[in-house]
Parts: structure tokens; sequence; C-alpha cells
């Protein structure tokens, strides 16, 4: 992980940095790398989208379109990631339950070969309650955006 230099320059994780930091496996694992990682702040989160994903042989087989929801819970796996790495807690088994999502909307279909972007914000964030907004960006145009809770559960409390 590449990690702020004096100057403050923004972090990264890459993908093995991610499966470090959040328990989702394949086929859940929805991003592949986070950037611009401004501690509890924000973070933009890239999910590379290729049409061997198991959700387009249903969604849908002629004209192949992200769900929506799973464009969601990419966010959601974005600000962990941005949690995780505020708390410093890497390798610390953190779990991250959703609690709701609101003023979800989505404006343009993500297909296979789009590059989409996750630009996560906290709006809130005390303890284990977390608040953020988010928008998913395909070549500068916004697809999705949505307003979600978010509680991280330490292993202790799992």
């Amino acid at each position: 992980m590449a990690d702020a230099d004096a100057g403050g320059a923004l972090l990264s994780a890459d993908i093995q940095d991610i499966k470090r930091m959040i328990p989702h496996r394949y086929p859940f694992l929805l991003i592949d790398r986070v950037r611009d990682i401004d501690l509890n702040k924000s973070a933009v989160g890239i999910k590379n989208v290729t049409y061997n994903e198991p959700h387009f042989q249903g969604h849908f087989p002629a004209q192949p379109i992200m769900p929506g929801v799973t464009i969601v819970e990419a966010m959601a796996q974005t600000a962990a990631v941005l949690v995780v790495k505020t708390l410093d807690m890497m390798d610390n088994d953190m779990l991250v339950y959703f609690l709701s999502i609101d003023k979800c909307k989505f404006r343009h279909p993500v297909t296979p070969g789009d590059q989409l972007e996750l630009h996560v914000k906290v709006i809130r964030g005390r303890g284990k309650l977390w608040r953020f907004f988010g928008e998913g960006v395909v070549d500068g145009k916004v697809v999705a955006e949505a307003e979600f809770n978010a509680m991280m559960v330490p292993p202790e409390d799992q």
C-alpha cells in the first residue's frame, strides 16, 4: 500500500491490501483498487467491469448490464476500505454491515468494458456507525448515487 508522504499525498490500496481489509471474496469482491484515500474524508474505488462476471449470465444475456445493487455494494466496499484505513484496522477481520440505503438513483447502465469509479465521501463517522455519500462514475458521467449507513464491527464484537 502506498502511504502518505511528508507532503500529504493521498493513500491507495491494491487488491492484496483490499483482501486484508474486508472479508469479501469472489464472486462478491467488487472492487479492484482504491485510490485517493483521504483518511476520514473520501476515497475512489475502481471496478473494472468484465463480461466474465457471474451476474451477466442472467442480467441480461442479450444486453449485459451491471445490477444496480452491485454498484451500491461496490460503493460500500470502497467505503469500508476507507474506514479500515482511517481506523488503522488492517488485518483485524473487520466486518461491515449495511444499515440503510437512501436517495439511491441509477442514471445510466454500466456494461462490460466500463471502468466504474466509486467516489465515496464520509458524511458522518463516529465509532462503529458511519454515513456516506457515494457516486458511481463512468467516463466522467455519474451513473449511480446513494447515501448509505454502515456499521463497522470489530472482531471482539463478532
